[in-house]
């Protein structure tokens, strides 16, 4: 019998396109390395808040730069990722509450459709350039992640409940207890410590620090197709 898996966290929100970029490495990785990969919906709205951060696309300079950043990371990493027309009306006037509190609802009661949820929701808002806010959206991206209508209704209708608002609160704030100024965050938990890494652009120090080996954005064995 071999070592028991490490416990990797992975907090995150569709908003954020460089949460997108972390999450398909480790889940490209969870079953390469030896861990267990908890995905952690939170809001980036609230951890921003919470540590006096600023959103970076509010700097004309680093606005400029993300968007080239952002299309190359994705040639690099093999996720379609494509900018928003009206980045500003989607990131800092729409936002991402809905869809967290559904990506919170789902991680509560269907936990093993949370990877398909959450990646469908990314696809809409930064492949496609759709909607991630009114429920037929938020339900369009459930059925395509293989829900059937009945049960993403069934989950849509949780959001409004103080257990799935409290959860997302909690999840984010225990995100803010790491240190989180921004995300994603990852956070392993190795021989009785924790190590926070900030950014999609940390999976490298990752490895190094589980002892594993970083064979780049997308392992030999793995399929990157979306």
């Amino acid at each position: 019998m071999g070592p028991l898996p490490r416990t990797v966290e992975l907090f995150y929100d569709v908003l954020s396109p460089y949460s997108w970029l972390g999450f398909e490495i480790l889940c490209r990785y969870r079953n390469v390395w030896n861990i267990h990969l908890q995905l952690r919906p939170s809001l980036i709205a609230g951890i921003m808040k919470d540590s006096g951060n600023k959103a970076p696309a509010l700097l004309p300079r680093k606005a400029q730069y993300l968007t080239s950043d952002i299309k190359l990371l994705g040639q690099h990493i093999q996720v379609p990722l494509r900018f928003p027309k009206d980045f500003f009306s989607v990131i800092l006037e729409k936002g991402s509450l809905s869809a967290m509190r559904f990506l919170t609802a789902v991680n509560m009661e269907h936990p093993e459709m949370l990877e398909k949820a959450s990646r469908e929701l990314w696809m809409r808002v930064w492949s496609r350039d759709e909607d991630i806010t009114d429920p037929q959206s938020i339900l369009a991206a459930a059925e395509k992640a293989g829900m059937s209508t009945q049960q993403a209704r069934g989950l849509l209708e949780k959001t409004s409940t103080p257990q799935v608002k409290n959860k997302l609160k909690e999840t984010t704030e225990a995100a803010c207890k790491y240190g989180a100024f921004g995300l994603p965050v990852t956070v392993a938990h190795l021989d009785g410590q924790t190590h926070m890494l900030f950014g999609s652009d940390r999976m490298e120090l990752l490895a190094y620090l589980l002892g594993e080996k970083w064979m780049g954005p997308v392992p030999p064995a793995v399929s990157a197709k979306l």
